[in-house]
């Protein structure tokens, strides 16, 4: 067999059996590869943004990590976006990027440049394979380095004539790490923290806002009186009726500093120190009040569900303890269309064990709190901030799913990002909705230019923040990849829309016209 024959065997024998791509020449020998491999699922999309970040999509929910195939430094960088919010997610995933044959490098053909220059700021494992026989080799540790605690990405830089000259067979994928533990010191310090009586936050991120986690962190609140909070963003939080709710870090300063006022100490449990998403004028980096002590319990990577079974237990906290929850009623809004509307109308159409990812921002803000009493449902967010994240998320989350409807919430000015999501998800029958907000402004960016102070937006500055002129069309937009869409433009048009859509399978698409 040849080199990448040797890879894709070696990826399917490692548990990688998915592979996000968007091949090239260079890569044509994988592509051949996948004929002669059973076992390999592989998934076309049309941008290299939507390949990253549906490998970002497919680990948060199954765990394990997927592969995808770029081409070249070029086709790397379309997908570099992603890859970043991967890397903050820490999400596994095994990148292939195809290279020139070893000997045509020195030529500087159009398409050469620096691949690992390109991979290193956002891939914690870069290699190039020096020979054919090498390659599974590598591919193994590859295998090896995504799966790993913490899970990375890892990026695999294949030239050529590695790909098709003979190999020697597939490589076994070392031993897998095992996950690491926790500190029981910063345990005993956490709990000599939250035995002291001053006013505490539990700020909890990662495995610890899965379902386990959350049931712990409810016990030790009702037990301490500490509040638990999460940052504003995590990879996948476990939410819906009967499960702990917490609140999240605001984004917005003034909120969030009014949100951490008067805490005394934080401990941090896989999330880190909160800080302002951006510098302005004359506002802190810092959200911690003054004075405050903050105490690290976990790191990424860490057993945070077992640091918090200890520390329950060196607190005594017993679900006994568990403080009964604000109810919160579900109601379907009628009239006009608005941000608390929205926010009821999905609230009570989330189906039983949905995935909902979210990168509606602006006009998401307020739906924590009444999404809060939907159906039990796993929540994804956005944690490195790079735009265009949600509907490829959302795609490879429903490769992983299939059992599980998935709705993504997205502004219009995000999804024009990544809209080729759309196509992906039609040609391959996902079971995912896409909701679109549609208020033809990068609203986001108008409350920043108030916030950074500078000053009144003239005409020239309107037109970089508005995205009229022309209008944008979500339902012809999603017509043209495949995707059956509808818009609505009162709450009782959106009731019906969401009720409809979550009872068909196959992707779907609404323009909610704000």
């Amino acid at each position: 067999m040849n080199g990448a024959e040797s890879l894709v065997r070696t990826l399917v024998a490692g548990g990688v059996d998915v592979c996000f791509a968007n091949p090239g020449t260079s890569e044509m020998h994988f592509v051949a590869a996948l004929d002669r491999v059973e076992g390999m699922r592989c998934v076309l999309g049309l941008f290299e943004g939507v390949v990253t970040g549906a490998a970002d999509g497919y680990f948060r929910m199954k765990g394990s990590p997927a592969s995808t195939l770029l081409h070249l430094g070029p086709g790397l960088a379309n997908g570099l976006a992603n890859l970043h919010n991967a890397k903050k997610a820490n999400s596994g995933i095994v990148n292939v990027v195809g290279q020139h044959a070893t000997y045509h490098i020195e030529y500087n053909a159009p398409l050469t440049s620096d691949i690992e220059g390109l991979a290193r700021p956002m891939s914690s494992w870069v290699r190039t394979s020096p020979d054919a026989k090498s390659v599974a080799r590598d591919g193994a540790a590859a295998i090896a380095a995504a799966s790993g605690a913490p899970p990375q990405v890892a990026t695999l830089i294949l030239p050529a004539d590695t790909a098709w000259n003979e190999a020697d067979g597939i490589a076994q994928v070392p031993a897998e790490s095992q996950r690491q533990s926790y500190s029981p010191q910063a345990v005993d310090n956490a709990a000599k923290v939250l035995r002291g009586g001053e006013q505490t936050l539990l700020l909890i991120s990662g495995s610890a806002v899965t379902e386990k986690g959350l049931v712990l962190a409810a016990q030790i609140a009702g037990k301490t009186g500490c509040k638990v909070m999460g940052p504003l963003a995590s990879p996948r939080m476990a939410r819906g009726r009967g499960r702990f709710s917490v609140e999240r870090v605001p984004y917005v300063i003034e909120q969030a500093l009014a949100a951490l006022k008067g805490f005394r100490h934080i401990v941090l449990v896989e999330a880190n120190d909160p800080v302002a998403f951006f510098a302005y004028p004359n506002k802190p980096s810092l959200l911690k009040p003054e004075g405050c002590e903050v105490h690290r319990m976990t790191e990424a990577g860490e057993n945070s569900v077992a640091a918090l079974e200890a520390l329950a237990s060196a607190l005594g906290a017993k679900p006994a303890d568990v403080k009964p929850q604000a109810s919160v009623e579900l109601v379907k809004p009628t009239g006009a269309l608005n941000h608390m509307s929205i926010a009821q109308a999905i609230a009570a159409a989330v189906p039983e064990n949905a995935i909902l990812v979210d990168e509606s921002i602006t006009t998401g803000r307020g739906f924590f709190p009444l999404t809060a009493g939907a159906a039990q449902h796993d929540w994804i967010q956005n944690l490195g901030g790079s735009i265009g994240y949600s509907t490829p998320v959302a795609t490879g989350a429903a490769v992983a799913c299939p059992d599980r409807k998935v709705i993504c919430m997205v502004g219009d000015g995000s999804a024009m990002y990544t809209l080729q999501s759309l196509w992906t998800q039609a040609r391959e029958g996902l079971n995912v909705l896409t909701i679109v907000f549609a208020n033809r402004i990068y609203q986001i960016l108008r409350g920043e230019f108030d916030g950074v102070g500078a000053g009144e937006p003239g005409q020239r500055a309107q037109d970089m923040l508005k995205i009229d002129r022309p209008t944008l069309d979500w339902v012809a937009l999603a017509k043209g990849m495949g995707v059956p869409g509808r818009a609505v433009t009162t709450a009782d048009e959106f009731n019906k829309a969401l009720a409809e859509a979550i009872a068909e399978q196959g992707p779907r698409l609404i323009e909610v016209q704000i």
